[in-house]
């Protein structure tokens, strides 16, 4: 008999066949913390909001109606934006998702409000925008933004804070776990680990 396994056709392939991969070192680790960049986690979701609120200014101008549910699709670009961009493993990158879905919201109704206003006074979305002073924004709020509105506002915040951090697989967590237990015993004093 042949000491090697045989190879059934329909069968899947076994990932996590014992002695198949090498264990991950406390470089690894750190190699995933140095590749995380909040600067590009901001970016990409300053972005996404300017291409999401012209978008969906279109949208509402195209069909006649604003749709307010499309905050939470704000959020969920945003947090796939900081996730790609960001690739981060702290709690910094999920807060930073929040808040930019929380005012890249605002943001997004208030063009909507500037290009529905425009449509009625035949100007431009942007002459609207240029228009706006101080005694625009209790109007705004008081007229244009709806309890609905803060709602879904914080519902998408909390779409992109979920979909914000990195997903790693098995070996990357540990390698990650591995790095953190290194500095943990170094600050401490003991042994350093490979």
């Amino acid at each position: 008999m042949s000491s090697e396994p045989r190879h059934q056709a329909l069968r899947l392939r076994k990932k996590h066949d014992p002695g198949g991969h090498e264990r991950p070192v406390a470089r690894d680790g750190e190699r995933l913390v140095r590749a995380q960049s909040l600067r590009q986690a901001i970016m990409a979701g300053i972005i996404a909001i300017a291409v999401f609120a012209v978008m969906w200014s279109m949208l509402t101008a195209t069909v006649g109606r604003v749709f307010p549910w499309m905050t939470m699709l704000l959020g969920v670009l945003i947090g796939l934006a900081v996730r790609r961009a960001g690739q981060g493993l702290d709690w910094r990158f999920p807060a930073t998702a929040a808040l930019l879905a929380f005012v890249g919201s605002v943001l997004a109704k208030i063009v909507i409000a500037a290009g529905t206003t425009a449509g009625e006074f035949d100007t431009s979305t942007i002459a609207v925008l240029r228009a706006v002073t101080t005694m625009t924004w209790p109007v705004f709020f008081a007229e244009a933004m709806t309890a609905v509105d803060w709602v879904f506002a914080a519902v998408a915040a909390g779409f992109a804070a979920f979909l914000a951090s990195r997903r790693l697989n098995r070996r990357e967590y540990q390698a990650l776990r591995i790095w953190q237990e290194k500095g943990h015993r170094e600050k401490n004093g003991d042994e350093p680990c490979e």
